[in-house]
């Protein structure tokens, strides 16, 4: 059973940096494709980025470029998020998915706000 566990969410100023983290279990996580995605109030699933299953590759959504990086710990099954210079319109429950199935998570409340 897949199973992503999300955490690393909070309340941070403007301009602040968050990293979240996803562990993953229950499927091969080397070989696996995984993204992030979010969730603002009222509003629909945006996909943020994602990475394949080699380290160091990733693309994302214009609206996170330059501010936001995955990367993955192949090692750990961990997958993160490093967001920087965050504003007020990325306030969101943060969810991590594994491509092929689908699954996500139950994510994590980002807050930004001064």
């Amino acid at each position: 059973e897949v199973q992503l566990v999300e955490s690393g969410g909070g309340l941070v100023q403007p301009g602040g940096s968050l990293r979240l983290s996803c562990a993953a279990s229950g499927f091969t996580f080397r070989d696996a494709a995984m993204s992030w995605v979010r969730q603002a109030p009222g509003k629909g699933l945006e996909w943020i980025g994602t990475t394949n299953s080699g380290p160091g590759f990733a693309v994302y959504a214009d609206s996170v470029k330059g501010r936001f990086t995955i990367s993955r710990d192949n090692g750990k099954n961990t997958v993160y998020l490093q967001m920087n210079n965050l504003k007020s319109e990325d306030t969101a429950v943060y969810y991590c998915r594994e491509i092929s199935t689908g699954a996500r998570g139950k994510g994590t409340q980002v807050t930004v706000s001064s």
